[in-house]
This record gives C-alpha cells, sequence and structure tokens, in this order.
C-alpha cells in the first residue's frame, strides 16, 4: 500500500521563496511517475510538475523558470522536492503530491501554500 505525505507548505511574501517535500512509502514498481499538482480555490487542478524514474521532468507553464522538481529514491521509498521560487499571488493554492505506478495512482493530503502581496 502506497502512502504519500507532504510537508513544508505554509505562508511567504511576494517574492519569496518555498521548498515542499513529499514522501511516498511502499513504492514497488521501478518505474514510476512523481507529481505535484496544485489547485487554487474555484479552479481545476493543474500540473506544477512531474518527473519520473528516471529523472525527467515536465512543468506546467506557470512552473517554468521558477520552480524545480527533484527526487531521491531510496529503498522502497521516494522523496520528492519542489523548490519554488519568485512567488506570486496567484500560486496560492493546495499543493498535492501525485504518485503513478503501475496503474494506480495515489494522492497526499495536499498542503496550503499562501503568497501575500
Amino acid at each position: 500500500q502506497v502512502q504519500v505525505v507532504e510537508s513544508g507548505g505554509g505562508l511567504v511574501q511576494a517574492g519569496g521563496s518555498l521548498s515542499l517535500s513529499c514522501a511516498a512509502s511502499g513504492i514497488s514498481a521501478r518505474f514510476n511517475v512523481m507529481a505535484w499538482y496544485r489547485q487554487a480555490t474555484g479552479k481545476q487542478r493543474e500540473l506544477v510538475a512531474s518527473i519520473d524514474s528516471v529523472g525527467l521532468t515536465i512543468y506546467g507553464d506557470s512552473a517554468k523558470g521558477r520552480f524545480t522538481i527533484s527526487r531521491d529514491n531510496v529503498e522502497n521509498m521516494v522523496y520528492l522536492q519542489i523548490q519554488m521560487n519568485n512567488l506570486q499571488s496567484e500560486d496560492t493554492a493546495v499543493y498535492y503530491c501525485q504518485v503513478k505506478e503501475w496503474d494506480y495512482v495515489y494522492w497526499g493530503q495536499g498542503t496550503q501554500v499562501t503568497v501575500s502581496s
């Protein structure tokens, strides 16, 4: 059973930086994809960035040039990080960690990021 836990959200001023972390346990597939999504109030959930087992990354338009995703694989656990720089008010959202392995998708509970202007 895969479990996903995020941490690191909080309040930051516009122009500031924040790092989010995600720990996924119970990973069994050699190939998997981990991603950060976010959902602002009244909006659909959107991809922030993803990274697969071989390090291939994909960034959403809002994250390009400002955010950096990375991961560490340790036995049956994967640690996912995202460094977010030059945060703006439109980055305010609940950020979710997602794991895809085999045909299954797992989500964390989400962590709030609030950017004050």
